[in-house]
């Protein structure tokens, strides 16, 4: 494409024959998607479809207002808790966050109403305990029987 439309030339025509001329040439075959509908069609028009598409391309999120964040990280910090591997882990993940909802609730924050209390660790830390498996202490082995060693004192003490 980098001769010039010639003069005299309508840019309709001159296109269309540049089309024509690689469809002749092969240039249009095997590009992704040749055969299949394109996508979205038949949906309402929307301005900021482009947008969308690059972000589900990216496997992006559109960032939330600071409140609907600050939730959902704690949702986050639930989860993550209950799949901690000990109860330190448990209370520091826990501390993590209560200590970003304690900030949040102190400064103003873009969005909803945050209404979200710190988390009770304690109680996030008896859910982590019950959803743990049961432990059960090792078994001890019984201890050895060894024969009474005889000693000279004992047979003269009269134990035998």
């Amino acid at each position: 494409m980098t001769e010039r439309k010639p003069p005299g030339v309508s840019f309709e025509s001159w296109i269309d024959r540049q089309i024509r001329e690689g469809t002749e040439r092969g240039l249009f075959d095997n590009l992704p998607g040749t055969g299949k509908p394109l996508p979205d069609q038949g949906k309402p028009y929307d301005e900021m479809w482009w947008i969308k598409q690059k972000l589900r391309e990216e496997n992006l999120t559109l960032p939330l207002p600071g409140t609907l964040a600050l939730r959902k990280e704690a949702e986050e910090a639930r989860a993550a808790a209950a799949g901690a591997r000990s109860e330190a882990e448990v209370r520091k993940i826990i501390a993590d966050i209560n200590e970003k909802i304690v900030e949040g609730t102190r400064k103003a924050m873009s969005g909803p109403p945050l209404n979200l209390a710190p988390l009770d660790v304690d109680e996030v830390v008896r859910d982590w305990r019950e959803r743990q498996p049961a432990r059960t202490p090792p078994v001890a082995a019984p201890p050895e029987r060894r024969p009474k060693e005889r000693s000279l004192f004992g047979w003269l003490r009269g134990n035998r």
